[in-house]
């Protein structure tokens, strides 16, 4: 077994540690029903393994054993490369749930500010999160270009192809 497998199994076996990845980080395991059908281009394997609760899907690509990137495909038509491997997604998704908002240049100060003004418990949340996952999270620079850095490798071999009886679509660049 891998690290990635042994996070998984980790997550899986403690509730209160999927829970807050549920809640703040909105990375449900037990939402693993992606939307569609998706293939890489590359032929990689696809094995959802998270969901979240506007109905996108987070992926491992590649077999068990292999670096395995994560991919999050929203239920939109739109994907990225989030992060070079589960134990990368799972530290940034849980010190900065508002990843995609980092992505696209959104100020950290502001979405953080929003956080707490609409959950008064995300602070203890987040930091009871992180201290379960016993990682060291990143600061709001290295995470912004840790996303940007997967996110570019996204096109063209990792931008999910959906198939429909209609034919195929092509996702975009989330």
């Amino acid at each position: 077994m891998d690290g990635t497998d042994d996070l998984l199994r980790r997550i899986e076996a403690t509730p209160e540690l999927a829970d807050l990845l549920t809640w703040p980080g909105d990375f449900d395991v037990a939402r693993r029903d992606p939307v569609e059908e998706l293939i890489l281009p590359n032929q990689l394997a696809l094995t959802p393994i998270a969901g979240d609760g506007s109905g996108g899907t987070y992926f491992l690509c590649g077999a068990p054993g292999t670096a395995r990137p994560v991919l999050y495909a929203d239920s939109e038509g739109q994907a990225t490369l989030m992060a070079a491997d589960l134990v990368e997604a799972v530290t940034l998704i849980a010190a900065y749930p508002y990843w995609r908002d980092l992505l696209h240049g959104h100020s950290a100060e502001e979405l953080e500010e929003e956080m707490c003004d609409d959950h008064p418990d995300y602070s203890a949340a987040r930091g009871e999160l992180i201290g379960l996952l016993g990682v060291t999270p990143p600061t709001v620079e290295e995470a912004v270009t840790r996303l940007r850095a997967s996110a570019s490798r996204t096109v063209p071999d990792f931008l999910p192809i959906a198939r429909h009886d209609e034919g195929e679509c092509v996702y975009e660049l989330l």
